[in-house]
């Protein structure tokens, strides 16, 4: 059974920085592509970052180098490093899982997800 639990949420002012994890069980990390999407009430999920099974990262254009994503594959553990944080980045931050190597940003070819850390930041 795979699970997906993130930690690390909170409330900053901007101009902060947040760490999030997600620690992941049922499947290695190292053969899977595991993004981070956001959401807030009423929109819909947005992709933020994905890390290929081969290490390899990518972010949505609007962080411009904010956001830094990895995984500890030794603790199975996705993390998303969140400096110069802004009102807008204020949602509920989700880590997911395909069940395949290759990666997209679209919230359908993810099959697991996890429950989400509240992010808040105030202005």
């Amino acid at each position: 059974q795979v699970q997906l639990l993130e930690s690390g949420g909170g409330s900053v002012q901007a101009g902060g920085s947040l760490r999030l994890s997600c620690a992941i069980s049922g499947l290695t990390l190292s053969q899977h592509c595991i993004s981070w999407f956001r959401q807030t009430p009423g929109n819909k999920r947005e992709w933020v970052a994905r890390i290929t099974a081969y290490d390899s990262p990518s972010y949505q254009d609007f962080l411009r180098g904010r956001f830094t994503i990895s995984r500890d594959s030794a603790k199975n553990t996705l993390r998303l490093q969140m400096n110069s944080l802004k009102p807008e980045d204020t949602a509920q931050y989700v880590c997911a899982a395909s069940r395949f190597d290759w990666c997209s940003d679209r919230p359908q070819d993810f099959h697991f997800w996890g429950q989400g850390t509240q992010v808040t930041v105030s202005s």
